[in-house]
């Protein structure tokens, strides 16, 4: 019998059943992307499978509407997915749960920085599919809180990442743990030779579907550089946004410490924005992605933390206010962009002792990345930075000298005099 002709009658071309065609329609589906199409019948025809695609290219519908379709809603957990990340977890989830609205089925996140608790007491209702990174994967089943005996589906999803981040001795543990027969699947937007070792030690006869083509990067991100020096890269900044108006933007940051500086800054400029990095708690982190995620926030300043696990439609700019020193990382920072074949633009700041960063770049994606510019944009060069210029320590009424010459024995004479403070005390006796 033929679906609904409202129903989004591709996917049902591919096997899709009712129940999870009516969760597309609802999430706005039409058309399968070139990786849904080659992985959804390998997976329903029972078939280790290893999936590359690009970034934004809708993997995770790929593995998720197969196994889902399969799952018995009266069993307990069927299906395990392994992601990377405590954000990715919260993704993918999310994604699941939508594409399975009018199922009974139950998908639970399983990740460190929550209650386990918590985690534990949503388990305990029947539960067909986990989302969990490895670590609080493998802490609950070592207590033995859960058990994989009736697992059918093991995914391992951006598998590439995990490897990089040094999971591979818990993946080899989860998976060995697996031990009745199951369906295996790796998806990944890139393969090494060690995803293939492991590939060959944990799946039988697996199918490839690679659509990735060897290109890294997604062809309709526009991919610009600017020439700034650090001192100027906050006015760059200022410019841009109020040149380009992003509709919705990623600064990517190298460190934490800027991500909190820059996002202060920017809110000082009476601009939407939050910050996201590791030293959030991960309830804050929560929300602040749920607002993103629903544009309730323009601009996201983030580490790399973020930039695997960030799934939002409609991300117009990515702006590498950081250049990253891992070529790969850029890929990964730029394919938050340009979702589902919507167009994005990336824009890199360049310092002038950063070129070689750039290089790498342009060697690994095969592509020139061209130099923008801004008419607005002024450089300073450093003798003009005289204004932000701060007095060096000085003694209780000597001169205060100025990194540019300059000299001030006001600020020197109305200095406190220095005191070890009470921290420095030593310790009095015991009479």
């Amino acid at each position: 019998m033929k679906p609904h002709p409202d129903l989004p009658s591709k996917f049902a071309d591919l096997g899709i059943e009712l129940a999870l065609l009516k969760g597309l329609q609802k999430a706005g589906f039409e058309t399968p992307t070139d990786i849904q199409r080659e992985m959804i019948p390998l997976v329903l025809q029972g078939r280790d499978v290893m999936g590359q695609a690009r970034t934004g290219t809708g993997k995770t519908a790929a593995f998720a509407l197969p196994i889902m379709q399969q799952l018995d809603p009266n069993k307990h957990i069927q299906a395990v997915v392994i992601v990377p990340t405590r954000e990715l977890a919260v993704q993918v989830t999310a994604e699941m749960r939508r594409l399975a609205v009018d199922t009974p089925l139950q998908i639970v996140p399983i990740y460190g920085g929550q209650a386990i608790q918590h985690q534990v007491k949503l388990l305990h209702k029947k539960t067909q599919a986990i989302v969990a990174t490895p670590g609080r994967v493998m802490d609950l089943l070592n207590r033995g809180i859960i058990s994989f005996n009736e697992v059918k589906y093991a995914v391992l999803d951006e598998v590439d990442r995990m490897l990089d981040i040094g999971f591979i001795d818990d993946i080899r543990n989860i998976l060995g743990r697996i031990r009745q027969k199951h369906q295996t699947i790796f998806v990944s937007a890139t393969f090494s030779e060690d995803i293939k070792q492991l590939a060959r030690q944990f799946m039988t006869d697996p199918a490839e579907a690679n659509v990735s083509r060897d290109e890294l990067t997604v062809e309709s991100v526009e991919q610009v550089y600017c020439s700034v020096e650090r001192w100027d890269k906050f006015q760059l900044l200022r410019i841009i946004m109020k040149t380009e108006k992003p509709k919705l933007a990623i600064v990517f940051t190298n460190t934490k410490h800027n991500a909190r500086k820059l996002a202060k800054k920017l809110h000082q400029l009476d601009i939407n924005v939050k910050e996201i990095h590791g030293d959030l708690v991960q309830s804050k982190r929560e929300r602040v992605m749920e607002r993103f995620r629903r544009h309730a926030i323009d601009v996201l300043v983030a580490t790399d933390l973020a930039s695997r696990g960030i799934d939002v439609q409609d991300i117009s700019h990515i702006i590498n206010y950081d250049i990253p020193f891992d070529p790969q990382i850029y890929v990964h920072r730029i394919g938050r962009t340009a979702r589902m074949g919507a167009f994005g633009r990336a824009i890199t700041f360049v310092a002038a002792d950063e070129g070689d960063y750039l290089t790498a770049i342009e060697v690994l994606i095969d592509k020139q990345v061209e130099l923008a510019t801004f008419d607005d944009f002024k450089p300073r060069p450093p003798r003009e930075m005289e204004s932000e210029a701060q007095p060096k320590r000085t003694p209780r009424g000597q001169t205060a000298v100025f990194s540019n010459g300059s000299v001030d024995t006001a600020v020197a004479k109305s200095a406190p005099p220095k005191t070890l403070g009470s921290k420095f005390r030593p310790r009095r006796k015991r009479r």
